[in-house]
């Protein structure tokens, strides 16, 4: 391993054998039990649906990964990109060494610093001081170099009042901005950084960035997975695709971004069974379609025209009530353009005691031609119950938005406003 190399993967696999259930609770056991004996996908499997995934089986194991080979060099921003289920999050817990590789060798040079799903890595009964200093002994820092870092820990995750109390008691926002701020001051060598900085809001999201920027900076290695292309091609130096376990693609940001994008030109539609998925789970969304006033479902929206999306909740637990529902349409770049929720319009879902589709009335689609994603946010009484990133994905075409028989050039805004212009 030459010098300047930090991260050398040669040939790694990564195989799941399926068939095995324990999901923690007899219901979701039984669920999945059931749903295999018809003949369908499991709902609690963390591989998602079959899909075009089925390809990846052989026997009863599941290719997560297959012979996968790359290197990083030191002070390189690395974008790992792909479409769900392509061996991302799979690919980063080799790295941090929680899961072991079937094939195939890793070597790392330096301390590893990992911000993976939120809950990994801390104790919940240890107060956030106690994790900090916790976290710095696992990579081998003396409790002096910890504390030298520790104020500017704490002053960067804003939770200076919280630093004694149990992380535990930290709403999901707490803590992943302290997670983020404990692996990006520590002294690592290489920081390793999931799609957990979704959680979070913008303003800290921005922050975030802005941090890894400097991290960058100085020398340190980072591998940054995220379905956020804009802060890919801001932040990262080079990308790496993923497409079914393997690597499709490596080398220029803007080149690989392109080529992540020719995934999708033809694979609009429904993708809550290959989609990332979060939340306690108590309630799911199971089906979610556009459709015309008159209940065609449509496979292409038009700019201009009234649509109705229609989202189909099923409840997991018992009578749930207070329930907020929202909808974000984003570019394939992760831009947010419009929010659809239940909570900001006024509209109360007091109970939910059996499975039921809501319908939001969209009046003259305001979004030009393209192509779009839609992630989907489910709460119960202000806990996330289900969160799907990238559940949906679908194509609009221009119409005639103004009734001009003109549409908006190339390059315009996506966003279509309805104006008008009088004299003064």
């Amino acid at each position: 391993m030459s010098s300047d190399l930090v991260i050398q993967v040669e040939q790694l696999s990564k195989h799941y054998r399926l068939g095995i259930i324990n999901h923690g609770t007899l219901y979701r056991d039984l669920q999945s039990w059931w749903a295999r004996y018809r003949g369908h996908p499991d709902p609690n499997s963390a591989i998602g649906g079959w899909g075009p995934q089925l390809a990846r089986v052989q026997g009863d194991l599941f290719h997560a990964l297959d012979d996968l080979s790359f290197k990083v060099r030191r002070g390189e921003i690395l974008g790992v990109i792909g479409g769900n289920g392509a061996g991302k999050s799979t690919l980063l817990k080799i790295l941090s060494r929680i899961t072991a590789p079937t094939a195939g060798e890793v070597r790392l040079k330096g301390r590893v610093a990992s911000l993976l799903e939120v809950g990994t890595g801390f104790h919940p009964e240890l107060t956030g001081r106690e994790n900090i200093f916790l976290n710095g002994a696992i990579l081998g820092m003396s409790r002096s170099e910890i504390g030298s870092k520790f104020d500017e820990i704490v002053e960067f995750a804003e939770i200076d009042q919280f630093v004694d109390t149990p992380v535990k008691r930290y709403s999901s926002g707490m803590y992943v901005r302290l997670a983020f701020s404990v692996a990006a001051h520590l002294e690592s060598d290489i920081l390793l950084v999931d799609e957990v900085l979704a959680v979070g809001d913008i303003s800290f999201q921005k922050k975030c960035i802005g941090k890894m920027e400097a991290v960058g900076s100085s020398g340190r290695t980072i591998l940054f997975v995220s379905h956020n292309m804009a802060s890919v091609q801001n932040l990262c130096t080079r990308a790496l695709v993923l497409k079914d376990g393997h690597v499709d693609f490596d080398g220029d940001v803007r080149d690989g971004i392109h080529h992540y994008y020719s995934f999708f030109e033809s694979s609009n539609g429904n993708n809550l069974d290959g989609a990332k998925r979060s939340g306690d789970g108590r309630a799911r969304i199971i089906d979610l379609w556009f459709c015309d006033g008159n209940g065609k479902r449509l496979s292409m929206l038009r700019s201009g025209e009234t649509t109705y999306l229609n989202i189909e909740v099923e409840p997991r637990s018992e009578k749930l009530r207070n329930l907020h529902l929202a909808a974000g349409i984003t570019t394939l770049r992760d831009e947010g353009l419009i929010l659809l929720s239940t909570e900001i319009s006024g509209f109360n879902i007091d109970d939910l005691a059996m499975t039921k589709t809501f319908s939001c009335e969209i009046k003259r689609f305001p979004i030009r031609i393209g192509h779009y994603s839609m992630n989907l946010f489910l709460s119960v009484n202000g806990i996330v119950a289900d969160y799907v990133i990238d559940a949906f994905r679908f194509q609009v075409e221009d119409a005639d938005f103004y009734g001009t028989g003109r549409l908006p050039n190339e390059g315009y805004p996506h966003f279509l406003c309805d104006y008008t212009w009088k004299y003064g």
